[in-house]
């Protein structure tokens, strides 16, 4: 089975699955066997045939040179770019915890590291009409160790501090935070960078700037040893 870790984020559109694709890319690049996952996936180009294609997947796919299936990356996948409850109530086809979970397993056993992203911040609901079920529901039924994917910029200490008190209610493990879109020596986002660190006690675990291809500063060992 494999070793996992699960990323989250202070909200929509903050880069998680840029950051999730570095991670990945990184790991596979360092000949380590790693998958992708995310369990369900909204905002999705239908083709003319009227497939789906599930658009983070592919980027994570295409940017890490992964040889895993699309399928396997995704159990649900709609069009709507809104939250998955109300996506699958649009759509049909809505979100099973024990799909999700049979999907991951499968995963999990073919693989050594899997990387999960979640689906918007991490109170997101994922399935409400027939099955309620919290983004926070599959963290904790698969017992994920997480990372917060923060922007660096106006605004993030609120969202970092939020969604680290929120998940520390829940007896949620994180494990530090990555920060997206960092200008090395802007005075704001050092200052946030810092002030982050002292009002959560998590460790700042890589700044990321536009466009970078790798995380620097974090090399392949210590990524892996985040994983659980």
């Amino acid at each position: 089975m494999s070793r996992n870790l699960f990323v989250t984020g202070t909200g929509t559109e903050i880069g998680k699955t840029y950051v999730a694709g570095l991670i990945v890319k990184k790991l596979h690049e360092a000949g380590l066997d790693v998958a992708y996952y995310k369990a369900a996936m909204s905002g999705n180009k239908r083709c003319a045939d009227g497939t789906l294609i599930p658009g983070d997947a592919l980027f994570v796919k295409e940017f890490a040179h992964l040889s895993q299936s699309l399928e396997s990356m995704c159990p649900y996948v709609y069009e709507h770019a809104v939250s998955p409850h109300l996506a699958s109530r649009l759509e049909g086809h809505p979100v099973r915890m024990d799909v999700v979970e049979k999907s991951f397993q499968e995963l999990s056993r073919k693989h050594d590291y899997v990387v999960v992203e979640g689906s918007g911040g991490i109170t997101c609901p994922i399935g409400y009409d027939e099955e309620r079920i919290q983004l926070e529901d599959i963290i904790r039924q698969l017992d994920f160790p997480s990372v917060m994917v923060a922007d660096a910029g106006l605004g993030t200490i609120n969202g970092v501090v939020l969604t680290h008190e929120y998940m520390k209610q829940k007896k949620l493990p994180l494990k530090g935070i990555i920060f997206n879109n960092f200008h090395a020596g802007d005075v704001m986002e050092e200052d946030n960078r810092h002030m982050c660190e002292e009002m959560t006690g998590l460790p700042v675990l890589a700044c990321i700037a536009k466009e970078d291809k790798t995380i620097r500063g974090l090399e392949a060992e210590k990524l892996a040893a985040l994983f659980d």
